[in-house]
């Protein structure tokens, strides 16, 4: 797939299974996703990752979030299995700092843009991925149980893994309903 088809038909990909990205494949991804546009070069970004045990004890992060919050028993349950979705799961977070030339809204972006690069160079290598966010990407609890800084924020929880069923093929857009000239 050349690279103008895989951003033309880019899409989600929410059923997935293992295998999870291999080794090279998971070095591919992350080495994508630090090429990204980055002013400053603050790189301010981190990758965290969970497979095997690492998803369960994100799971229990989910859990842990949701009984604080005073969620029923079955949001509790459900929080702990949303990461039974994929067998890897990437934790996209913003580290952002204090910078005169670099506002905190683009560190922001250079992370979700690295999110996005992750995505596209797993699509690029064959595998399936979705970019997830929802309320425990801005919940207090699970950026403390992943032991995140006050300043740093999750921009979205990458599930990662093999195409469960084929997804099917969604028709073109035109960008141009979108844009104006000046």
């Amino acid at each position: 797939m050349d690279a103008i088809e895989l951003l033309l038909t880019r899409q989600s990909t929410p059923r997935l299974t293992a295998p999870a990205p291999n080794a090279e494949q998971l070095t591919l991804i992350l080495d994508a996703a630090i090429r990204v546009p980055d002013h400053g070069a603050l790189t301010p970004w981190e990758f965290i990752i969970a497979t095997g045990e690492g998803l369960a004890t994100l799971g229990d992060i989910f859990m842990a979030a949701a009984k604080a919050s005073g969620a029923d028993a079955d949001a509790i349950d459900k929080a702990k299995g949303m990461v039974a979705r994929a067998p890897m799961v990437i934790t996209v977070v913003a580290k952002t700092q204090s910078h005169p030339k670099v506002p905190v809204l683009e560190q922001h972006i250079a992370a979700g843009c690295a999110t996005m690069a992750m995505q596209q160079a797993a699509f690029a290598l064959g595998l399936g991925a979705i970019w997830r966010t929802g309320e425990f990407a801005f919940d207090a609890n699970v950026a403390k149980g992943l032991g995140l800084a006050p300043q740093d924020q999750i921009v979205g929880f990458l599930y990662l893994g093999t195409p469960a069923v084929a997804a099917p093929k969604k028709p073109p857009k035109s960008g141009h309903q979108f844009a104006r000239y000046l």
